[in-house]
């Protein structure tokens, strides 16, 4: 690790230290929240649908556009889905995939098939072809509920698994006659027309709070993505907890503008404000130009970011009146400390919960002090199952003590985080709860970490921390990066575009650039002798092969590949060169989606792909 990557933030030195005795106190507070539900407890997120409906009955629980549904009404339409849903053959214990956007219907399907005791498994509404055959294998789902607009995803997708397709009409985005060709059934109507009353709770009598609720999409370090296991139980702590960190109320209006088939929107923004009674503002992508719109509109008090949104809306012209809006708060992940001030600066005193974990996680960081800079902080080591130990990138190994066992990282030092795995009849916090793969999951088990027989997670994630106990994220372990709030494997995508015509190698990789989160795709590719770089053939692959935030942002044409004493490929030097022109000799482009090609390297073509200068 360099050197530069353990100095302590500059911009945290600004931030008001908090005694470590309050910042205790407050989780304290979630702790206790987090251990209202055990996981034997036969309740699931099905029950406080219903017990919410009841309690609150004509209170809005969803806003979408000029649409308001009342927390009554959403209970009414999810038993119109468990009714019709069962008459189609769906059992407790039955898996069912769910490929839709942001609209009222995702939340109806989905606490539907939650009365049916059926786990959803929620699809990237992006993908297509190998990624969306491997979706729905790997989920073993029974079959697929999708609305008409992604049913073209489903079109471009050769050799899909025989499941029953049933699809939800979509006005704002209808599908083709072509397209709608392909479905077994149109349900809309079908779902519409059957009974209101509540679905029979018998059916799911049994099911417990630990069990599956969800399947969510994560990618790891190689291969395609898995599969993550998410309980009634841990979602629905989710809202317990967050409920009492953010003072939720049912007069609190949550933003949810991230894609539901994420694990922020569909956990933590829906569990929050289901268990406080608030209502949530659906939108069916995030906009820069209708982001304060709908703030001012709809009196929202709290959203969830990622860093990427924050920045977009900093990048948007000052008005005058930036500061006339309704939001209190805002949790999430991602901001820098720079874009963390410029947004305080900009809209005034908004609380911000930055924190840290993943949807597989089984520990998380938050920063309840408001921190400029930090994900988290631990107090009182002894209240926590988190650890941080050193890590060697060079080697991607832990180095061991003496003893053979992990070392614990000293403040200022970079490590991984990991989370104690606690098994425990009566404890649901700090259970992990792992992937539909068995194998998938033993690989971020890490055992014998401190003593003979203890496990922890392995979060793949590099951090560290000051003198005051404040956590910052520094990266990611290996060859996985995040760009444009997405996971993208190397491995995966390099697997895709390997035979493109006339390449000797393939080597990608994710660069930092400045102002952005996480890091753009660089692909250095090496052509065979006497063949020559298409740019458009490339770029046209990239289309066909890759959602759009996968494909490299840069193509570097190397004259050879960087190899290993063991013919692996060597990617820190060539992070670390970026898109800097002057670092290497090799010819540069820039991709250029308008015009559908690769552009030679140079401002102008910086400029049009929205990116800065290398520094």
């Amino acid at each position: 690790m360099s050197d530069s990557a353990a100095v302590l933030n500059p911009q945290a030195a600004t931030s008001k230290v908090v005694p470590r005795e309050q910042t205790q106190a407050k989780l304290d507070q979630r702790s206790r929240a987090a251990n209202l539900i055990k996981p034997g407890d036969t309740y699931t997120i099905a029950d406080r649908v219903e017990e919410q409906a009841r309690r609150l009955g004509d209170h809005v629980f969803l806003i979408y556009g000029d649409q308001r549904y009342s927390y009554a009404e959403v209970d009414a339409r999810a038993d119109q889905v468990a009714h019709a849903m069962h008459a189609r053959g769906l059992r407790c214990g039955d898996v069912c995939a769910l490929a839709m956007e942001n609209r009222p219907e995702f939340f109806f399907y989905w606490f539907g098939l939650a009365k049916l005791g059926v786990v959803t498994a929620v699809i990237n509404t992006q993908v297509n072809g190998r990624p969306l055959v491997h979706a729905l294998e790997t989920t073993q789902a029974r079959a697929v509920i999708v609305g008409e607009e992604c049913l073209e995803n489903f079109v471009l997708t050769a050799d899909r698994p025989a499941q029953p397709l049933y699809v939800v009409a979509d006005a704002e985005k209808p599908a083709s006659a072509a397209q709608r060709a392909i479905a077994a059934a149109d349900i809309t109507a079908e779902v519409a027309a059957a009974a209101r009353s509540t679905f029979p709770r018998a059916g799911r009598a049994e099911v417990r709070a630990e069990s599956s609720m969800l399947l969510i999409f994560t990618s790891g370090t190689t291969g395609l993505p898995k599969a993550a296991r998410y309980s009634h139980m841990r979602w629905m702590s989710s809202g317990d907890v967050m409920e009492v960190t953010l003072d939720v109320t049912p007069d609190d209006v949550f933003y949810c503008c991230l894609p539901l088939y994420h694990g922020a929107a569909a956990t933590s923004v829906t569990s929050t404000a289901l268990k406080a009674g608030g209502s949530i503002v659906v939108r069916r992508k995030f906009s820069t130009r209708e982001f304060w719109k709908d703030v001012r509109a709809n009196r929202i008090t709290i959203f969830q970011y990622i860093g990427e949104i924050c920045r977009y809306l900093l990048n948007a012209p000052p008005q005058a009146d930036d500061r006339d809006h309704s939001l209190r708060c805002m949790l999430g992940a991602g901001l820098t400390p720079e874009t963390w001030t410029r947004w305080l600066e900009r809209f005034g005193p908004i609380q911000v919960f930055e924190g840290w974990g993943s949807t597989e996680a089984n520990t998380a960081l938050i920063n309840v002090d408001n921190y400029i800079g930090s994900c988290g902080r631990v107090p009182d080591w002894n209240k926590t199952n988190f650890r941080l130990v050193r890590y060697d990138v060079e080697t991607e190994s832990h180095p061991r003590d003496d003893n053979g066992r992990y070392i614990l990282c000293k403040p200022g030092e970079v490590g991984e985080g990991i989370g104690f795995i606690v098994n425990h009849p009566e404890i649901g916090g700090g259970r992990f709860e792992g992937y539909t793969s068995q194998e998938a999951t033993e690989k971020k088990i890490l055992r014998n970490v401190f003593a003979d027989g203890d496990a922890f997670w392995s979060s793949g994630d590099l951090l560290r921390y000051d003198d005051e106990g404040y956590f910052y994220f520094v990266d990611r372990i290996g060859d996985t990066y995040r760009w444009k709030s997405e996971n993208v494997s190397t491995a995966e995508v390099a697997d895709a575009l390997s035979d493109y015509p006339g390449m000797e190698l393939v080597n990608i990789y994710g660069v930092k650039v400045p102002g952005h989160e996480g890091r753009a795709g660089m692909a250095a590719i090496v052509m065979q002798p006497g063949r020559v770089f298409d740019p458009e053939a490339f770029f046209a692959l990239t289309e066909a092969r890759l959602p759009r935030y996968a494909a490299p942002q840069f193509v570097r044409v190397s004259s050879a590949a960087d190899l290993t004493t063991t013919y692996k490929l060597r990617k820190v030097d060539l992070q670390r060169q970026g898109y800097d022109p002057s670092a290497f000799d090799d010819p540069l482009f820039v991709r250029d989606e308008r015009a559908g090609t690769y552009q030679p390297y140079s401002e102008e073509a910086l400029q049009r792909a929205g990116l800065p200068p290398f520094a």
